[in-house]
C-alpha cells in the first residue's frame, strides 16, 4: 500500500510501530514537507481520523448490550439476531481488501469520506428500523461502510507520518481502540437504561449521526490535498505494470481478484447458514441444513485452483502464491483466524446471560465487560515491547491465560449454586481473559506480518484483516446457535437455563482458544525469542 510520504515497500512493520527503522525516521522531514505541499496539518488531520475511527470501534461493542432490548422491541428472533451481528461482521471483513486497494487508486480522503458518510447514514436507518429485517440489512449496509472507512484510517496514519511521529500516532491509535472497546458496554447499557426499552437500542445507533455530522466536515477540510499528494506519488512511480490488462476475474482497473473475493464470501455464508438455521425453533438441529457444509469444503476446492490459476497468468489473486508458501504468515492467519472465531462471540453470549438469565440491567450488565476492556488495553499496550524480546512466546502466554480464564468462567457458571454471585465472579474472570487478550492480538499481527516480504505486506496486511473478521463472523453464527439452541423456549429470567447456555457457549470458545494455542505452539518452535523464523 502507497503512501505520500512512505511507500508501502520500505515501510516498517505498521502493527509494531517502535520497531521503525533508521532509514524511516530519516524521511520524517521530507515527511512533513510533504504534508504541509498538501496543505494537511497532520496532527489536526490525525485527530479527525481517529475520531472517525472511534466512532466505528465503538459501534462494535456498544451494540451488544443492546441486543435483548432489540430482540424483545422489534420481535427479533434468534437468527435475526445473529445476522444484526454476524452480517455486520460480514460485510466489514469482505469490504476490508477491495475498500483499501481503491483507496490507494482513487484516493484515501474521497474514499474515507465516503465510508464515513455512508456509515453515519446507515446508522441512522438503523436506529429508525420498523422491523428486525430492516435491521439486520441495514447492519450489512453499515458493515460495508465501516469496512471501506477502516483501511483509510490506518493508510492515512502511513501517509500523514513516518519515523518517530508515525510511533506516537500508532500509540495514540492503541489507545483509542482500547477505550472505544471500554466505552461501549457502558455508554450503551446506559442509554438503554435511562431511554427505555423503546428508545434506547435506537440511540446506540443514532449517537452517530451528531458525531458524523461534526467529522465529514472536518475530514473535508483537514484532510484537503491528500488525494493529490497520492496520486502525484503513484504518477512519479507509475511505469512497471501500466499496461496489464484485466483478465478474467479481475475488476478492470483496480487490480481485484473479484471471483477470489465472491468465493469467499459463498465459502463463509455456507458455514454460517446451517448454524443460523439450528438456532430457530421451527427447525432446530435435525433440520439444519448441514449438507451446506459440503458445500462450503468443495468451494473451498474450486477457490484453491482458481488462484493458482490467476497466479500462473500473472493475475490479481485475493490469495497470492508468495503469501500462501510463507508459513508464517500461514500460521500466523490461522492463529488470528481461530482466536477471533472464539474471542468475538464472548461478548454476545455474556450479555445475553447476564441481561436475560441474570436479570441485570442493561448499565450493569454494560459495566460488568468493562474490566475486559480495561486489562486489554493495559496489556495490549505493554506487549508491542515485550514482543520484539520473546517473540511468539508472548501470544503462547496470552492464550494460556485467556484458556485458564474461559474454563473457569465455564466451571463457575455450570457448578456455583449462588448464581446471582456468579455474575460478578464471571466478570472478574473476564478481567483476566481481558489481560491475556492483549497479548495475543497486536503480538500475533506484528510477528505474522514480519514474515511477509515488504513487496506483498501491504496485501498481507489486508489479507490478515480479512481472514480475522470472516473467522469471527462464522465464531459468531456457531457460539449464538449454541446459545439460542441451549436456551430453547425458556423464559427470560430462566438463571438455569441462560447458566447452562453460557457453559457450553464458553466451551466452544475453549475449544477455539486450544486450536490457537496449538497453532501458536507449533509456529513458536520454528523461531527465535525475537520472534525471527529459524
Amino acid at each position: 500500500m502507497r503512501s505520500g510520504v512512505l511507500s508501502g515497500r520500505s515501510r516498517p512493520d505498521l502493527w509494531n510501530p517502535e520497531q521503525v527503522s533508521s532509514a524511516d525516521s530519516r524521511r520524517s522531514d521530507a515527511a512533513q514537507s510533504d504534508a504541509a505541499q498538501s496543505d494537511v496539518s497532520p496532527w489536526s488531520a490525525f485527530i479527525v481520523v481517529l475520531a472517525a475511527g472511534f466512532m466505528t470501534l465503538l459501534d462494535v461493542s456498544i451494540v451488544n448490550v443492546a441486543l435483548p432490548t432489540i430482540e424483545s422491541g422489534l420481535g427479533a428472533g434468534p437468527s435475526q439476531i445473529q445476522w444484526i451481528v454476524a452480517g455486520y461482521s460480514l460485510a466489514f471483513g469482505l469490504s476490508l481488501v477491495p475498500a483499501g486497494r481503491i483507496g490507494d487508486l482513487v484516493g484515501r480522503r474521497t474514499m474515507f469520506i465516503i465510508g464515513l458518510t455512508g456509515f453515519v447514514l446507515a446508522s441512522g436507518v438503523c436506529g429508525l428500523a420498523t422491523s428486525a429485517a430492516m435491521l439486520s440489512a441495514t447492519r450489512v449496509v453499515q458493515g460495508l461502510f465501516a469496512g471501506i472507512l477502516n483501511p483509510q484510517v490506518i493508510a492515512l496514519m502511513q501517509q500523514l507520518f513516518s519515523g518517530p511521529a508515525r510511533a506516537r500516532a500508532f500509540g495514540y491509535f492503541g489507545m483509542t481502540i482500547g477505550l472505544s472497546t471500554a466505552i461501549g458496554p457502558a455508554l450503551g447499557g446506559l442509554l438503554v437504561s435511562t431511554l427505555g426499552p423503546e428508545y434506547g437500542w435506537r440511540s446506540v445507533f443514532l449517537i452517530n449521526v451528531p458525531i458524523g455530522l461534526v467529522v465529514i466536515p472536518l475530514a473535508s477540510w483537514k484532510l484537503r490535498g491528500v488525494d493529490e499528494a497520492t496520486r502525484a506519488q503513484r504518477r512519479a512511480g507509475a511505469g512497471a505494470g501500466a499496461g496489464a490488462g484485466a483478465g478474467a476475474g479481475r475488476i478492470r482497473g483496480l487490480g481485484l481478484d473479484g471471483v477470489g473475493l465472491l468465493l469467499i464470501a459463498a465459502i463463509v455464508l455456507a458455514l454460517m447458514w446451517p448454524f443460523i438455521s439450528a438456532s430457530e425453533g421451527d427447525t432446530g438441529l435435525a433440520g439444519a441444513p448441514w449438507w451446506m457444509l459440503a458445500v462450503a469444503g468443495v468451494l473451498v476446492v474450486v477457490l484453491t485452483l482458481w488462484e493458482r490459476q490467476q497466479d500462473s497468468r500473472g493475475e490479481p489473486a485475493v490469495l497470492p502464491a508468495d503469501l500462501v508458501r510463507n508459513r508464517g504468515f500461514v500460521l500466523g492467519a490461522s492463529l488470528g483466524s481461530a482466536y477471533f472465531a472464539g474471542f468475538t462471540g464472548i461478548f454476545i453470549v455474556t450479555t445475553l446471560y447476564f441481561q436475560q438469565g441474570a436479570g441485570l440491567p442493561a448499565w450493569q450488565a454494560g459495566l460488568a465487560q468493562v474490566p475486559f476492556a480495561i486489562t486489554s488495553a493495559v496489556t495490549s499496550g505493554r506487549s508491542g515491547r515485550l514482543v520484539t524480546r520473546i517473540g511468539r512466546r508472548l501470544v503462547v502466554v496470552g492464550l494460556v491465560t485467556m484458556l485458564a480464564a474461559i474454563a473457569a468462567i465455564v466451571v463457575v457458571v455450570e457448578t456455583m449454586s449462588d448464581q446471582r454471585g456468579a455474575v460478578w465472579v464471571v466478570s472478574a474472570l473476564l478481567a483476566v481473559a481481558g489481560a491475556g487478550s492483549g497479548a495475543v492480538i497486536s503480538p500475533n499481527q506484528a510477528l505474522t506480518l514480519a514474515d511477509v516480504p515488504p513487496a506483498v505486506s501491504g496485501t498481507a496486511s489486508g489479507l490478515l484483516q480479512t481472514l480475522q473478521r470472516l473467522g469471527a463472523t462464522v465464531g459468531l453464527a456457531l457460539m449464538t446457535s449454541v446459545f439460542f439452541t441451549v436456551v430453547g423456549d425458556a423464559s427470560s429470567g430462566d438463571l438455569a437455563a441462560h447458566s447452562r447456555a453460557m457453559g457450553i457457549s464458553m466451551g466452544v470458545t475453549v475449544v477455539l482458544l486450544s486450536v490457537a494455542l496449538v497453532v501458536a505452539l507449533i509456529d513458536s518452535r520454528r523461531r527465535t525469542p525475537s520472534g525471527i523464523h529459524v
